[in-house]
């Protein structure tokens, strides 16, 4: 009787032991669903990891946008008080840069000083005067290939946080070593590597941040990064001013401030679980989910899983990711890759402008460090409206409707594109502020566009691909850029024709959007298998509905 009962409470053991097991397997879920679950949309833990995420964009911001300065045209020359020259002691226009093509050198001299910028140090006027150009141009070709390298290796091995990481360190020493450029050549080729060096922050920050919050806040995050490449942008020509007599100053300064970020604040950022999970590594990706949840005040359950869409069925965890970075896994998969086509020329024309207009604030008639600034101040309404627009309105119509207003701006302002009638020297008393408003305005839809693009791209493409998809909506978005400095360089003859360029592909990239579907309040994916089928039934149910 005793080992009846020994028995019987054995089997019951065994018996709970089975219960508790199939408990602990009962609760599988998604990264998605866990976050908006259990961790939170968006709670103080994603708050903060969202900020020192976003920082990165500010040394994206310098690096990119410096040249407005460093490779700025002087404003103004004068004669050399000893010289004996008469042309040009007999010049009426002094303040004409293109007056001094004739002279003597050694007979006058830059107002600024021979380093105010790389213009003015190497003679990059006259007939070397497109020679200014390469060096930007060379910046976003490397940022080209930077965008595909970053992106490829933050999906396949290195993750998210680590490229950023690395991309910052890089660029810190680029920008370093370019102000030992000792001529043009070397400095175009410096700028090419630190072009290349910084795609990995903008491509990675934006997947980081996003990656780890609730649907209803990717829009506002997305948006969040942007504040901090403003807040960059805005510091330009605050460095810039104090270190206006030599230009290898201003790039000693940028290049501290990557490398003590890298040192003092991201250690503190944690990898996308998302990220984690596509990769096989599960129970890192829980972990960073706990952590999250904890830091919010709660409490993942116990019996919790991940599920990852993404694990093949046979072979091991990491078979199925082992052609993330070819175009087996983006390019030959018929939806995805119309997709990405689209984006990439609508991405090429955003990129030409967006660069192009912060570029061309020389050819503008009004002081260069003073219409940097209002660029600068006209991010933030860009950003501010753009984080209410995306809660209130569709990706596509949103995009679409910025770049035709930026588009617009741009053919406004050739008609008071009359630069090249004006002397440089009189530019703060003959410009025209129209002018000015109208850029304004027009940059500042650009940059609603180039923002928007980042979090439409986010959301057209799955975990696997994303950052590789976000890459190669980057490389055209700098192709586009590459090109922006050859037509800023012939707007110094011709505003009117760097304003009408600006203008016609502005608007064609906005038609070219309407074709892409919208995604606000869609689902992240976890890979391009998952994100089709689920797509199609999606779209069936809506047909039904409608039948």
């Amino acid at each position: 009787m005793e080992e009846a009962a020994q028995n019987l409470g054995h089997g019951n053991k065994q018996l709970a032991e089975r219960v508790a097991s199939s408990t602990t397997r009962n609760l599988e879920l998604t990264v998605e669903a866990v976050v908006e679950e259990y961790v939170g949309s968006m709670g103080w833990s994603q708050f903060l990891h969202v900020f020192l995420v976003s920082i990165a964009w500010v040394f994206d911001s310098q690096n990119t946008l410096v040249t407005i300065f460093s490779d700025a045209q002087p404003t103004s020359w004068r004669c050399i008080n000893n010289s004996s020259s008469s042309l040009c002691m007999s010049s009426s226009s002094r303040g004409d840069v293109s007056s001094v093509c004739g002279l003597t050198p050694g007979t006058w001299e830059w107002v600024g000083g021979h380093e105010s910028s790389i213009v003015a140090e190497w003679g990059l006027i006259c007939d070397r005067r497109f020679l200014a150009a390469i060096p930007a141009s060379l910046f976003f070709i490397g940022s080209l290939f930077g965008s595909a390298f970053f992106g490829c290796l933050a999906d396949a091995s290195l993750g998210r946080k680590r490229t950023v990481l690395l991309s910052c360190i890089l660029s810190s020493a680029t920008a370093f070593l370019t102000s030992l450029s000792p001529n043009i050549w070397i400095y175009a080729l410096l700028r090419f590597a630190n072009g290349f060096s910084r795609s990995g922050i903008g491509i990675c920050c934006i997947v980081l941040a996003t990656e780890v919050v609730g649907r209803k806040w990717r829009g506002p995050v997305s948006q969040y990064g942007f504040f901090f490449f403003t807040a960059g942008f805005f510091s330009l020509p605050l460095i810039a001013y104090p270190t206006r007599a030599n230009w290898r100053n201003l790039y000693r300064i940028i290049s501290l401030l990557p490398l003590s970020y890298s040192v003092l604040f991201f250690p503190f950022v944690s990898e996308s679980p998302r990220w984690l999970l596509v990769r096989g590594r599960s129970k890192e990706a829980l972990d960073v989910l706990k952590t999250f949840a904890r830091r919010n005040g709660k409490t993942l359950p116990e019996n919790l899983s991940l599920l990852n869409p993404s694990e093949p069925k046979e072979g091991g965890e990491n078979e199925a990711l082992t052609k993330t970075c070819t175009k087996e896994s983006l390019w030959r998969t018929k939806w995805a890759a119309k997709r990405m086509i689209t984006v990439m020329i609508a991405g090429f024309g955003v990129g030409f402008v967006y660069y192009g207009v912060q570029l061309n604030v020389e050819n503008l008639n009004f002081n260069l460090y003073f219409s940097v600034g209002i660029n600068a101040l006209m991010e933030i309404p860009a950003i501010v409206f753009g984080t209410i627009l995306l809660g209130l309105t569709s990706r596509r119509l949103l995009f679409s409707l910025s770049a035709f207003l930026a588009g617009i701006s741009c053919l406004l302002c050739i008609i008071f594109a009359h630069g090249k009638h004006v002397k440089k020297a009189e530019k703060s008393s003959a410009g025209s502020w129209a002018q000015l408003i109208i850029e304004g305005i027009g940059f500042m839809a650009a940059s609603i566009a180039f923002d928007v693009l980042y979090i439409y791209c986010v959301e057209l493409f799955p975990t696997n691909v994303r950052n590789f998809a976000l890459s190669q909506s980057r490389l055209s978005l700098m192709l586009g850029a590459s090109i922006a400095p050859l037509l800023v360089a012939a707007g110094r003859l011709s505003p009117s024709l760097s304003f009408l360029i600006f203008g016609i592909l502005s608007i064609f990239s906005g038609v070219v959007s309407l074709w892409l579907p919208e995604t606000k309040n869609a689902p992240l994916y976890d890979s391009l298998k998952q994100q089709e089928e689920e797509e199609k039934h999606r779209a069936a149910g809506q047909g039904n509905i409608l039948a």
